[in-house]
């Protein structure tokens, strides 16, 4: 599974504002020429389950 679709299973768990700030980092990087498949949305899928995982206990 790509980092966007696996961000996009997780999104309910994440708070609106560490969601939204994720939004925001990948939307710049792909407006700034990025790929979804590229490495840096996969650190921001890494970002989103530690935080899931460090709030709710699991992912």
């Amino acid at each position: 599974m790509n980092p966007m679709d696996e961000l996009l299973k997780i999104s309910h768990l994440i708070p609106f504002e560490p969601l939204q700030d994720i939004n925001r980092r990948i939307g710049d990087w792909l407006a700034m020429g990025g790929k979804q498949d590229d490495p840096y949305i996969a650190q921001q899928l890494r970002y989103a389950k530690r935080y899931v995982r460090e709030d709710n206990g699991n992912v």
